[in-house]
């Protein structure tokens, strides 16, 4: 069972327009919405990060999806399930490190529950849409170049720290205390006037260039040495690992002028019959992609 298989089980349930990208736009009333779930020792384990760690990474990976749409992060609610093992000391801190992360944002609602076990929260943030261009998925068109910033793989470099005891703190804290590119979001939505297409890293970028391409109906071709990426990131890490929650664009080549401190990885082009082409590897099917199962048996 893989989240993707079950993703196509649901829309083809649900059957509407909303259903596709990580925010849903609804345009009528000018706001995206997005929501995650992070579940104990399948998405983090309480003896790797405090309940700050936790706190913020929690709504951290929302807004991410939120940057990624192009719209503004405003409103936050928090689900929060705690066994009753923790104390008020636990809450408190995770609801500071929730604040910390907020960067302009309000948390405004939610709810706590206790829970069995383990710890499970979940997250809906809403963001603004005035004066910005909306991304999807589905918007990328050949000719379109692929543009991102900062670092690949470092998150997944930390993960692989914490896993095997390692001492490299700043790939620990990039793991737990993620940065989000508000910046490269910002130029994006606020400069370019046409379609084009916006992902977050969360699954990998890998992952986000596939979707990106299948969506989109084009051929994705990415040179790897382009990607920025510390020397200590090994391959796997750069393009699977996943929770950078860095973003990729595909948009009009026309409109680089318009924005600073961008990295441009690879082109658009018509469908060819390969959805992705990272320096000659290709990938044309989403199992291909070696990337993290949520419903496997090996979770972090």
């Amino acid at each position: 069972m893989k989240e993707a298989d079950l993703l196509k089980i649901i829309q083809a349930q649900i059957g509407n327009e909303y259903i596709g990208d990580d925010c849903a736009y609804l345009k009528d009333i000018g706001i995206v919405v997005t929501q995650d779930n992070l579940v104990e020792n399948i998405h983090f384990k309480r003896n790797w990060c405090t309940p700050f760690q936790l706190g913020y990474k929690s709504v951290t990976v929302n807004i991410s999806d939120i940057l990624a749409s192009g719209a503004i992060p405003k409103y936050i609610t928090i689900g929060l399930s705690i066994p009753n093992n923790l104390n008020e000391s636990y809450v408190k801190d995770f609801y500071q490190g929730a604040i910390n992360a907020l960067s302009g944002a309000k948390i405004v609602g939610g709810d706590i529950t206790g829970s069995t076990k383990d710890i499970m929260v979940s997250i809906t943030a809403i963001g603004t849409t005035e004066g910005r261009n909306i991304s999807s998925r589905k918007n990328a068109k050949p000719g379109y170049v692929v543009i991102t910033k900062g670092m690949h793989g470092s998150s997944a470099a930390g993960l692989n720290e914490l896993l095997h005891n390692g001492c490299n703190k700043e790939l620990i804290k990039t793991h737990l205390e993620p940065k989000l590119e508000y910046d490269f979001a910002n130029q994006i939505a606020s400069n370019i006037k046409e379609p084009y297409a916006m992902m977050d890293t969360s699954d990998g970028l890998a992952d986000a260039l596939f979707k990106i391409a299948e969506a989109s109906r084009v051929s994705a071709k990415i040179v790897y040495d382009k990607i920025p990426h510390l020397d200590c990131v090994n391959y796997e890490q750069v393009l699977f690992g996943g929770e950078d929650y860095k973003l990729v664009a595909a948009i009009p080549e026309k409109y680089l002028s318009k924005l600073s401190d961008v990295t441009i990885i690879g082109k658009i082009y018509s469908y060819n019959g390969i959805l992705l082409d990272i320096s000659g590897k290709t990938y044309n099917t989403f199992n291909e992609l070696n990337l993290y199962n949520h419903f496997g048996e090996n979770n972090e």
